[in-house]
């Protein structure tokens, strides 16, 4: 049966296991290499509660995700998501906050973490250039293998997630053989605030599942694969951290203070000498790559989207005639990520990734009950989560509570930061609107 292609020219060949993937691959990152030693210092065995918390709360923006993303079914994931609820303006608002203080800042930075992981076993990659040529090497990769086609490069991604995977099910596999009972006692229970602050930390430990979803154009059967794709990966990346925390606690205990920077390597030391730390390495570079490599597919999309809506340059929404991939919205995110990788640029841009995602969820579930209030066709079977407005309102809360821990310098600059987009969007609408007067010799 050949692809069904959509009416913007793509082909919807991403699947419940390829979604799923992908989404594990955005969510597990370099962060789990080091976030069980900072959970077990602050709260200890009761860290498992933290996660399970912390899932609960994602875990009802997710569902948000899951019902808006069966309904709108275009490119563009959340941009597309805003748009149909609000129109073109929120829309344009948070693409440029997706894509620029969120999406390029991290790319970036991980690019770099890549390169310093490597730095670690190979000095050599301490060198500016050398870590530019690295840079450039490992995008022109993602890109090429990228624009070849969203089923070549979603089954890449399968691939490589559970390559990346299987060093961190080692750990938890050989590593419960070197668990001590002892090291998982209860012991003191730990005060609100600790609890509080750790999850704070923790939460963004769960991010990457709405980056998956900027390739909606190019999912089959979105009524079904969103809901499916995030409840299954959901799930699966619960229990994976469960588990990786179980072993670190139960392995390191009270030594993990010691190796708070790498306690996963500590581990795989313990199992397989000075070998396991390298491996470990490896692993968090890997991982890094991974998450660059999904997102080069995924990001693209929204300028993609944004480009055929009229608000971004109309070439970006251009299709390959043989791929049916948007190459050209493809190859300038990679020459973005390769640019703020080298310069730098993404250390000014961090400080809006915390407050930017949060604004978008928090608007992504406002869309969600915004979109229930429109008619569906009869025919039209799409996911809604049950219990009414219950668990919007729970993510509107964990949201809200989110914003408390972010300081005023965070939440300043994004305050900036709209205000200049919206003054780009009016100066493009102006300059578009007297172009049509001109084609038209309206005076």
């Amino acid at each position: 049966m050949p692809t069904k292609k959509t009416n913007e020219g793509l082909e919807r060949v991403i699947g419940v296991s390829g979604l799923s993937l992908t989404i594990l691959n955005f969510t597990i990152g370099a962060g789990i290499f080091v976030l069980p030693a900072i959970v077990g210092m602050q709260l200890g065995t009761y860290g498992l509660f933290c996660y399970v918390f912390c899932a609960i709360l994602l875990g009802c923006v997710m569902l948000c995700y899951a019902e808006i993303g069966s309904k709108v079914t275009s490119s563009g994931g959340t941009y597309a998501y805003v748009v149909a609820a609000f129109g073109e303006f929120p829309g344009f608002i948070t693409s440029w906050l997706f894509f620029f203080a969120f999406g390029l800042a991290s790319d970036a930075a991980v690019m770099n973490i890549i390169a310093d992981s490597l730095a670690v076993i190979y000095p050599e990659f301490l060198n500016p250039w050398v870590r530019a040529f690295l840079f450039f090497i490992l995008i022109v990769f993602m890109v090429l293998v990228n624009i070849r086609g969203t089923k070549q490069s979603i089954t890449f991604i399968k691939f490589v997630t559970v390559i990346k995977l299987l060093p961190l099910a080692a750990i938890i596999i050989f590593g419960l053989f070197h668990v001590k009972s002892t090291n998982l006692h209860w012991g003191h229970l730990p005060t609100l605030n600790t609890f509080g602050s750790t999850a704070l930390i923790l939460f963004f430990a769960f991010l990457g599942f709405e980056t998956a979803l900027t390739s909606s154009g190019e999912i089959k059967n979105p009524k079904r694969t969103v809901p499916r794709g995030i409840i299954l990966a959901g799930l699966l990346i619960l229990v994976f951290y469960l588990l990786l925390q179980t072993v670190t606690q139960g392995v390191l205990g009270a030594n993990m203070e010691a190796v708070k920077d790498a306690p996963l390597a500590a581990i795989a030391e313990k199992m397989v000498g000075p070998a396991g730390t390298i491996i470990l390495l490896l692993t968090a570079a890997f991982s890094c790559f991974t998450s660059i490599f999904g997102d080069v597919l995924a990001s693209p999309r929204l300028l993609f989207a944004g480009a055929n809506d009229g608000l971004f340059p109309k070439f970006l929404g251009k299709v390959h005639p043989k791929f049916a991939t948007p190459h050209l919205a493809i190859i300038v995110w990679g020459s973005l990520i390769f640019i703020f990788s080298v310069s730098g640029g993404f250390k000014q841009m961090a400080i809006l990734a915390s407050a930017s995602i949060l604004i978008i969820y928090l608007t992504v579930i406002l869309a969600t009950i915004k979109m229930r209030k429109k008619k569906q066709e009869a025919t039209e079977k799409t996911f809604k989560i049950p219990g009414g407005l219950t668990v919007p309102l729970i993510g509107i809360a964990a949201i809200c509570w989110m914003f408390t821990s972010l300081g005023k310098w965070e939440i300043l600059s994004v305050l900036i930061f709209i205000a200049v987009v919206c003054i780009i969007y009016f100066v493009m609408k102006k300059i578009k609107k007297e172009k049509i007067a001109i084609i038209n010799n309206i005076p």
